[in-house]
């Protein structure tokens, strides 16, 4: 029995044909990731922050609802992934019917540091990082050991158990 000459990969036909076949499959492969996600600007102007905070304690008190202040930056991976699975369902439901959010733009980790460090938020641990504050602005929980630091390794079934246990009880 003969067999194509691609198929004889110690050959120079062989070779050529099983590095056709690769990059053909690395191809479909890429051209799938590429749409399953477009990174978007999550985090406004650094100097909004405070202001920010503010106003989302006296939406919260009115709404009876808690606060979760999200730090990170746009050229954060990990943050673009939490980002999307907070838009997913049921969290999208958990955050609009409990929490206000606000996103705190860390800049490189030189903008709104003092924030981080009001709300006991070691952002050398990493980004993504969470607090969760009251309806008064008190600090309820901080992530202190990087829990969604490597977001693109976790499923959004964690960020639901995240706002379901932190949501308000009524």
């Amino acid at each position: 029995m003969t067999y194509p000459a691609w198929t004889k990969f110690g050959n120079k036909e062989g070779r050529c044909g099983l590095a056709l076949l690769l990059a053909a499959v690395f191809a479909v492969f890429t051209a799938h990731a590429q749409v399953q996600f477009h990174p978007h600007q999550i985090f406004g102007d650094p100097d909004l922050a405070h202001n920010q905070v503010r106003d989302a304690i006296a939406q919260a008190e009115r709404e009876h609802k808690r606060v979760i202040l999200d730090f990170g930056g746009n050229w954060c991976g990990d943050c673009q992934v939490l980002d999307y699975y907070f838009h997913l369902e049921p969290n999208a439901a958990l955050l609009r019917d409990n929490f206000v959010m606000v996103d705190v733009n860390i800049g490189h980790f030189d903008e709104n540091v003092d924030l981080a460090d009001r709300y006991q938020v070691p952002l050398k641990r990493g980004v993504p990082a969470l607090a969760v504050l009251d309806s008064h602005g008190r600090l309820l929980y901080s992530q202190k050991s990087g829990e969604f630091e490597a977001m693109r390794r976790m499923q959004s079934s964690s960020v639901t158990d995240f706002l379901t246990r932190w949501k308000p009880t009524r």
